[in-house]
């Protein structure tokens, strides 16, 4: 299993009952925020209108400029974490960027 496989999302908490109301795989969409005034190059997960968190900072730091130039919002699988994923760090929600490195993304 890659890297790109287990991509955290953070912030779940915040956004939990959102969460909750997804199915254990879904898709998600990448929103970069450069106006997010705790995170310069925040990228938003969402689903329809809904926010369900934020790409954790590590990663967003390496992947913010090519969401950010995708002329869409690039979508990738999403999936609720397992019980092993919550308990030892909190992560309510991992992505797979595995598809995300063609081009005009990365």
């Amino acid at each position: 299993m890659s890297v790109l496989s287990r991509i955290p999302v953070v912030g779940g908490l915040a956004y939990i009952e959102q969460v909750r109301r997804q199915p254990s795989t879904f898709e998600a969409t990448l929103v970069a925020e450069p106006g997010n005034r705790l995170f310069p190059q925040a990228i938003a997960v969402t689903v329809g209108e809904q926010k369900l968190g934020y790409v954790a900072p590590e990663v967003a730091r390496e992947w913010f400029d090519a969401i950010s130039a995708a002329t869409t919002p690039p979508v990738c699988p999403a999936r609720r974490g397992q019980p092993p994923d919550h308990e030892t760090s909190g992560v309510e929600l991992l992505l797979d960027f595995s598809d995300l490195a063609g081009p005009g993304v990365r």
